[in-house]
């Protein structure tokens, strides 16, 4: 087994290079899978594999009747600029200004380009109809459990336990607990580990819904420059808590909103070391971990804890259905407190939708699932990318996500995509603008593009549109 992944991905390297130094050119057709099976004297099942994961790579594409094709590169576009952010921490507000944004972009006949949600018609839904209806009939005392005693089912649990072996783990089952989506084991989380008028460093730009937390709680942000491939900079990490006035670091370390960039692991590493030495807690969001695009899951700063002081949340809302409400916490040290307030808060989640997950997990259908959502979540950004490549200003920077389905753009400065988004919601397109993922609202002429749904025709025409306002908004300013 293991020598045949070599193979395929040593085919994959070999054809990646050629097309890279332009041996291979756009639009050219690459050998045929007979003919690489003959030539490199592998089997058929290997060459599928590694056209597959070039596939992946948004390097070549399938053509019917043609066998794969070379994909035609976008314009060269450099990626967005990692900027300076405020030294000292600040108060956040951004929650009246979120619940407009979000409200306009939900109204009926918009083009969905806001919230970062899967498309329905790509997630397991007649899946799970089945296994809620065969729960129901083969456990019926499911609905007669304490639900502020019973807080986990031992299936589910096992399950999170076997799936973390594939990053070092496993979990301890003890410090597990199951909760109502990643939001809620977030916010817990933030409540066991801060108090009022606490600071807590953030990725910047960072996920505006843990801003929202933040501001609820009363808890400052200190914002840490996040780079567009590395994430979080740990050095800037290292500085501002030297002085012990940071409680936590909330970041998505894997994939991370908006941005897509993946912390390398000896970063990880580092920030694990770095947590415990000087006595700060890790709240870690690995909500896109499964949805990388390279060829290994990237393992979460979870794996490198020693010390019990790093809390792994994530769910299940993005990979099989935001209704489940299904996320888990392991919490390491913080287990007992974080428990009272789960208790207090909200008690036990349901039993049957954990059964009907932890059954989902158990036949190996989360695992063909999911690489098939990788592959055409890699699919669905790279169409963006190459979109916004056509209809954008030249001077327009994007990102290069390694992993999930959003696109970070960065427009030329004079834009502010917030007066820029009345403009598009008039016209039928809604976007997320980039002051929302600052507290001291910086990246005003950003904005993140979702690419949770197949490029139709009809986000074509929405991402032209949009490109068309900008344009002319540009063209006001040069005038």
């Amino acid at each position: 087994m293991t020598k045949e992944l070599l193979r395929y991905e040593q085919l994959a390297n070999d054809l990646s290079g050629l097309i890279a130094s332009g041996a291979l050119r756009p639009g050219e057709r690459l050998p045929s899978i007979r003919r690489l099976s003959e030539d490199r004297r592998l089997s058929v099942s290997t060459v599928v594999q590694a056209l597959r994961q070039l596939e992946e790579r948004g390097l070549v594409e399938a053509k019917p009747q043609s066998g794969f094709i070379v994909r035609h590169a976008s314009p060269t576009r450099p990626a967005p600029i990692t900027r300076a952010t405020p030294e000292n921490a600040m108060p956040v507000d951004v929650t009246q200004r979120l619940m407009r944004v979000l409200q306009m972009g939900i109204q009926p006949g918009m083009v969905p380009l806001a919230l970062a949600l899967p498309c329905r018609s790509l997630l397991p839904v007649a899946s799970l109809h089945r296994l809620y209806a065969g729960v129901a009939r083969r456990h019926p005392k499911l609905l007669e459990s304490d639900s502020h005693i019973s807080m986990n089912e031992p299936a589910l649990v096992r399950q999170l336990m076997l799936r973390s072996m594939a990053w070092g783990g496993p979990l301890v089952a003890e410090e597990i607990i199951i909760t109502n989506s990643c939001t809620e084991a977030i916010a817990l989380s933030l409540r066991a580990v801060t108090k009022y008028g606490d600071t807590v460093a953030v990725e910047s730009p960072g996920y505006y819904l843990m801003l929202q937390f933040l501001e609820s709680l009363g808890l400052k942000a200190l914002e840490i420059p996040t780079d567009p491939r590395t994430g979080m900079s740990v050095d800037a990490l290292e500085l501002a808590t030297r002085q012990g006035q940071v409680a936590a670091c909330l970041l998505v370390a894997n994939a991370s909103n908006p941005l897509g960039s993946i912390m390398p692991d000896e970063n990880k590493r580092r920030l694990a070391r770095l947590a415990a030495e000087r006595g700060f807690t890790v709240i870690e969001d690995d909500v896109y971990g499964d949805f990388h695009f390279g060829e290994k899951r990237p393992w979460p700063i979870k794996a490198f804890d020693t010390a019990g002081n790093v809390m792994l949340c994530a769910s299940f809302s993005k990979s099989l259905s935001p209704s489940l409400r299904i996320g888990f916490v392991a919490a390491g040290k913080h287990k007992s407190k974080l428990g009272l307030y789960k208790t207090i808060s909200s008690g036990g989640t349901n039993p049957i939708t954990q059964t009907v997950l932890a059954e989902y997990l158990a036949s190996g259908a989360y695992e063909r699932h999911i690489r098939n959502l990788r592959r055409t979540y890699a699919r669905q950004v790279n169409a963006m990318h190459d979109a916004v490549s056509r209809y954008f200003p030249a001077e327009t920077r994007l990102g290069n996500p390694q992993g999930g389905f959003v696109l970070w753009v960065e427009l030329p400065e004079e834009i502010d995509t917030s007066q820029l988004y009345e403009k598009a919601v008039a016209d039928g397109v809604a976007f997320i603008p980039g002051e929302l993922f600052s507290p001291s609202r910086l990246y005003r002429n950003c904005l993140r593009l979702n690419c949770g749904n197949p490029h139709t025709p009809e986000i074509e025409d929405a991402v032209r549109r949009l490109g068309r306002l900008i344009d002319r908004g540009v063209q006001r300013f040069t005038l």
